[in-house]
């Protein structure tokens, strides 16, 4: 077997897991549009639900990574570096969050929701890719 298709097979699961997230995605309803714009009006508790359950299972995780001292598949040490909270994080959870409510789609299920024929949202996806570039341009003049 030739090196570019023993990498493209060890590939592989990256897709399959990216499937799997993004079936989770959809059965859990959270690229349904309307979802989103429910949890931005406060009218239905479904998006907390999910985001809370994830922020749980994150803390749990971490925990136990500390905890039991959990090394990576390749047996190296994981480790968690402090961060110091700045302004623009402000900023940044607002272009952010309002980004998200005006288009009913966060980064993470943008190809969920094309998978499942809402391809208006390869606007958003460009306009993701596009913002991600700006602030690559202008990382350096930005409150950090």
């Amino acid at each position: 077997m030739n090196r570019f298709m023993y990498k493209s097979l060890s590939q592989l699961k990256y897709l399959l897991a990216g499937l799997v997230f993004g079936v989770i995605f959809v059965k859990a309803e959270v690229i349904s549009w309307f979802r989103i714009q429910e949890m931005f009006r406060l009218q239905s508790f479904h998006m907390y639900g999910v985001i809370g359950s994830a922020v749980l299972v994150g803390m749990l995780s971490v925990w136990l990574i500390k905890k039991f001292n959990i090394k990576t598949i390749q047996g190296e040490t994981v480790t968690f570096q402090a961060r110091q909270f700045n302004r623009g994080q402000i900023y940044g959870g607002l272009i952010f969050g309002l980004g998200w409510a005006v288009t009913g789609a966060c980064p993470g299920p943008l190809f969920a929701q094309i998978g499942t024929g809402a391809t208006v949202i390869v606007i958003t996806l460009l306009s993701a890719i596009a913002g991600t570039w700006v602030y690559g341009k202008f990382r350096e003049k930005l409150p950090h």
